[in-house]
């Protein structure tokens, strides 16, 4: 159980003691948008899988009311951020009230498709409950955090999982990448809302299972490339033609897949070959952010 897991994990810790919580950043192996809901969101399909980046979240008890800092210059610190928002949501629905100091050390690239916001919000959650000590049940964490953004309950469990509805219904996948993982993340924001709004929807449309294609072909590139596809990658693509260039680098330089992720602008690449991914790795950095991420990669519990 969630709960359990995380008591365990902080099990004798002070109240006083700062904690201090790695939030993942992820990918998205394939994106399909299935449809547009009646509430105005859509159904989409995709597999969320955790990447060796990660912002810090510390937290501590204070004797003044909630607090929010970080290393981020302009980052608001009202109720328009994620982790001040999951704060307030869980004040509301445990009734504590206990002053907090959130600390965020901000290493995911903003408004790039790795999910960094939500991943900030999964990891305040995570620490606040057991902070306070709440009896706070696995799904009413889970129906709360899907208010804060439709990836939010996949952080809470990490690792790789399948995701359907608006990306909130989950099915854990056990699924090891063996290879390396190359993101870069040129210097610009694609808007999530823009994107969805740019998309057009195909009737009919023929959709491979994601987590079948990636459990048959994970070890054939060609297979790989031919079957997963990031719908939005068009829409971005015609708009932003510097992210179509990235992918198109990452192929041309020996990448085995290259897709974009979420709704962009960060594109990730699988390499067989570290030499290569290092290489790249340095010449991206000169105008974009990177990370890279080793085969078979864990993510340490926090």
């Amino acid at each position: 159980m969630l709960l359990l897991r995380y008591s365990r994990i902080f099990g004798g810790q002070k109240s006083d003691d700062p904690m201090t919580l790695r939030a993942y950043a992820k990918i998205n192996l394939g994106l399909h948008v299935v449809g547009k809901r009646p509430d105005g969101y859509h159904n989409i399909e995709t597999v969320f899988h955790q990447i060796d980046l990660f912002d810090e979240i510390e937290i501590v008890q204070s004797d003044e009311g909630p607090q929010f800092v970080s290393d981020v210059p302009g980052l608001p610190s009202d109720s328009s951020n994620l982790c001040i928002r999951a704060m307030n949501v869980l004040r509301d629905l445990t009734g504590c009230h206990s002053g907090v100091e959130i600390t965020l050390r901000k290493r995911i690239p903003i408004g790039a498709g790795l999910g960094g916001g939500s991943t900030d919000a999964a990891a305040v959650l995570r620490g606040l409950v057991k902070l306070w000590n709440s009896d706070i049940t696995d799904d009413e964490l889970k129906t709360m955090s899907a208010t804060l953004g439709s990836d939010v309950p996949y952080f809470l469990i990490g690792g790789t999982a399948y995701a359907t509805g608006r990306g909130e219904v989950l099915e854990p996948c056990d699924l090891s990448v063996p290879y390396w993982i190359l993101v870069v993340t040129p210097p610009l924001h694609v808007s999530t809302s823009w994107a969805y709004a740019k998309l057009s929807l195909a009737e009919g449309t023929r959709r491979l299972h994601i987590p079948t294609l990636l459990r048959a072909s994970l070890k054939n590139p060609a297979k790989l490339r031919e079957g997963l596809r990031n719908e939005f990658e068009p829409v971005v693509f015609d708009a932003y033609p510097e992210v179509r260039r990235i992918k198109q680098t990452l192929l041309d330089r020996g990448a085995a897949l290259a897709l974009m992720s979420g709704t962009g602008s960060s594109v990730f690449g699988f390499f067989e070959d570290e030499v290569a991914v290092r290489t790249l790795s340095d010449e991206f950095s000169l105008s974009c952010h990177v990370s890279v991420t080793k085969p078979l990669f864990n993510p340490e519990p926090n």
